[in-house]
């Protein structure tokens, strides 16, 4: 396989260079990620593939500054995170982060559409206008009949896309997706493979994703392996 070629930093998303974490064990220190380096092109998918236990979620929290690394540096969009504070990472995650989780983390209270919704009324969007692209985005992932629906109304699947929904509705520069679709039926996990792939083209979206799903690997730009500590090509 041949290298990718250089990456413009107009064209470059994201960019880790020497990314280590580990944790504490009563058996010494762990190293989970041992010096991850890593370049993502603007308006692409990566899918990052790997053995259970390998890491993967770890590096994802690692690129979406929810976990500090023991070393290593991490430019977001031509910014360099390394040496911000806990309140500027936070504006950069509400700026330029989108997150899928593997558990849709939906506030109980809240009806789908009010979940959806939450990102645009933080980022001080009016009620009106937020509660219209929240609809618009409902409608993207087959939901626009369970809007009114508490996360308690919904199945598994249908929470998932509310939570697809939720990521997308600000249209985050980056999304960075645990599983995205592990709880998806078939034809719900393609409408959300063909959304992320139409979003990437026409709005230079990027995503990282975390992956078992073949189908989803399969419509990604590249599949990097997860294999101890470093990516590596998935041929």
């Amino acid at each position: 396989m041949t290298a990718e070629a250089p990456i413009d930093n107009d064209d470059l998303a994201l960019r880790a260079t020497g990314i280590v974490k580990s944790y504490p064990t009563p058996a010494g220190r762990l190293e989970v990620l041992r010096g991850v380096d890593l370049e993502v092109r603007r308006g692409t998918i990566l899918a990052i593939i790997g053995a259970s236990g390998a890491g993967k979620s770890t590096l994802l929290n690692v690129l979406g500054t929810l976990d500090r690394p023991d070393s290593g540096r991490l430019v977001v969009r031509g910014q360099n995170l390394e040496t911000l504070t806990r309140r500027q990472l936070a504006d950069v995650r509400a700026r330029r982060l989108g997150f899928i989780f593997q558990l849709h983390h939906l506030l109980p209270e809240f009806t789908a559409e009010e979940n959806v919704m939450m990102p645009l009324l933080i980022a001080g969007e009016r009620s009106r206008p937020a509660r219209d692209r929240a609809q618009e985005m409902l409608r993207a992932v087959g939901l626009h009949d369970r809007w009114a629906h508490r996360p308690a109304q919904l199945s598994g699947g249908e929470a998932q896309r509310v939570a697809v929904a939720r990521a997308l509705v600000a249209e985050p520069e980056i999304v960075l997706a645990d599983e995205p679709s592990g709880n998806l039926d078939t034809a719900a996990a393609s409408a959300l493979h063909e959304l992320m792939s139409s979003l990437a083209a026409e709005r230079h979206q990027t995503f990282v994703i975390v992956t078992h799903n073949d189908r989803l690997a399969a419509v990604a730009d590249r599949v990097l392996r997860l294999d101890g500590g470093r990516l590596v090509p998935s041929c």
